[in-house]
């Protein structure tokens, strides 16, 4: 009889020890599942962040487009405008040379007729060429000086955007990196190497 006894130790004993192994793989299982649940929780969170950011810029960029296609708009406006200027101011200065010319030519006749006046008509015609030449140069000065403005206006538009747009990239790069390294420290919490994976 002793030596049943003994055997049914041994599988007491074997039966306790598969409990014990059981037990402690079920603690480790719902150990695993509650790393696993916080750690899809923390990913969540930081999606939906890096949503929302998403959305800021995807609203900030349409904005800075908004903005741009405006300047585009004025370019426009300001080129029609200065067009429509510069086509006023050759008609005028035609206009004016047209007239010119109809006086140079009476003056021609009248000193054909009236050779005793012919040093007082030298006198009216050189001082009518250069109030012409005095009227182009102002007109040319006028010109030069409005594309000036056009130019500095557009370069001060374009400046201003460019500005803007390294200001967001910027910004966009930090968090970028704030998010990246967000990861890597969670992921070295978790016993994880960040350039393994």
């Amino acid at each position: 009889m002793p030596p049943k006894q003994k055997g049914k130790e041994k599988k007491k004993k074997k039966q306790n020890n598969e409990g014990n192994e059981l037990e402690e793989k079920y603690r480790r299982s719902v150990l695993d599942v509650a790393v696993l649940k916080e750690h899809l929780a923390l990913r969540t969170d930081m999606a939906l962040q890096a949503k929302s950011s998403r959305e800021d810029l995807r609203r900030q960029l349409r904005g800075l487009e908004s903005d741009l296609s405006l300047e585009r708009t004025h370019k426009k406006d300001i080129t029609a405008d200065l067009n429509r200027r510069h086509k006023i101011m050759q008609s005028d200065m035609d206009s004016r040379v047209s007239q010119l010319e109809i006086k140079v030519i009476a003056l021609q006749q009248q000193l054909a007729q009236c050779q005793g006046e012919l040093r007082d008509e030298r006198e009216a015609q050189t001082q009518m060429r250069e109030e012409k030449e005095s009227i182009i140069r102002d007109l040319q000065n006028k010109l030069d000086s409005m594309e000036t403005e056009y130019e500095k206006i557009l370069h001060g538009s374009l400046d201003s955007l460019l500005s803007h747009l390294m200001e967001a990239q910027g910004a966009w790069e930090e968090e970028s990196t704030r998010i990246h390294q967000e990861f890597k420290d969670i992921l070295k919490d978790l016993g994880l190497n960040p350039l393994q994976i």
